[in-house]
């Protein structure tokens, strides 16, 4: 196969919640995923779009894939990413939160210490730890290197990792460590081993994302093909986190629309029109301010609409990728 046929490769999940998400956000901007022949199947397509295969892997592989370069982009978790790849910003660029896949890695400590509240209580139980039992502290994690820098940040040294091949939050309390770092969506099973996260213990807020590797083969095809995916998505991101907001409204249209704009980041979707009705785009957190704003102004009625997307000139997410590829 020659370069410039080579395809965009884009890896993600392969079974699971995750998968079923992944899919799920690529179908949203109008991108199906096709499986060939099924769930035996490690490659598919995405339906109508020409020169991108999908590559359906585990999602420790997905992250080896993307540092290597062997997948030009790809589905994953950010605590995954930080914690196999010591040097992921220099190999690897978070393009997009795909708000799925949420969860903390987290320092906890048994609910018994009553006295150890942050990461500064550490170094203290770790002393003592040494003093009584002349031994270091241990620490029981799945997140070997995410907790060494966390701690060295926080200057906790006196300690050693106990690498958790299992359900880890069980480890005090089988004596197998004093604490834990661990990832946590609720909470709760930590609770429910008698355990409690440090105020200050959270090392990371992950959830997936859509992550390019920087060392991929960018050619001018894939580059393109790229540009047309994450046309789609950003357009899809834009129309759901916004609202469309008309208003029949006399006096200076361009002196409202600048002042919309400035007020609640609002932009004029078709310019100013001296007659028919000032059309915006603004943030959905930001529509019943703005609403209240053009009454006040003078409107009689303000319409609120959703959208399935908004194509704009100007690709953040391709111009984030090109800035990172060159």
């Amino acid at each position: 196969m020659t370069q410039q046929s080579s395809p965009l490769v884009i890896a993600v999940p392969s079974k699971g919640r995750l998968q079923e998400n992944a899919n799920a956000f690529f179908a949203r901007a109008g991108l199906d995923v096709v499986r060939g022949r099924g769930l035996r199947d490690y490659r598919g397509t995405l339906a109508g779009l020409d020169g991108v295969e999908i590559a359906f892997l585990s999602a420790s592989e997905i992250v080896q894939q993307l540092a290597a370069g062997t997948a030009h982009m790809g589905v994953t978790g950010e605590d995954l990413v930080r914690e196999s790849v010591p040097d992921a910003d220099a190999k690897m660029e978070l393009l997009t939160p795909l708000g799925f896949g949420h969860a903390n890695v987290v320092v906890a400590v048994p609910q018994a210490w009553i006295d150890v509240r942050g990461m500064a209580d550490l170094e203290d139980v770790a002393a003592a730890f040494r003093a009584r039992r002349g031994e270091r502290m241990r620490v029981a994690t799945k997140y070997v290197n995410l907790t060494r820098s966390f701690f060295a940040q926080n200057g906790v040294t006196d300690y050693r990792i106990v690498e958790s091949l299992g359900a880890t939050e069980g480890a005090p309390a089988a004596g197998q460590a004093e604490l834990i770092v661990d990832i946590t969506t609720t909470g709760a099973t930590l609770a429910a081993n008698a355990l409690k996260i440090l105020d200050d213990g959270v090392i990371l807020r992950s959830e997936a994302n859509l992550v390019a590797a920087i060392n991929a083969d960018w050619t001018e095809k894939t580059r393109q093909t790229a540009r047309a995916i994450l046309a789609r998505i950003s357009a899809e991101e834009e129309a759901r986190t916004s609202r469309e907001v008309r208003a029949m409204i006399t006096g200076d249209r361009v002196a409202l629309a600048r002042e919309a704009a400035e007020k609640f980041e609002a932009r004029a979707l078709f310019g100013t029109p001296v007659d028919g009705p000032l059309t915006l785009l603004c943030a959905k957190k930001k529509v019943p301010a703005l609403a209240d704003w053009l009454v006040s102004c003078g409107a009689e009625h303000v319409a609120v609409s959703a959208l399935d997307y908004v194509f704009s000139a100007r690709n953040a997410l391709y111009d984030k990728l090109c800035a990172r590829i060159g």
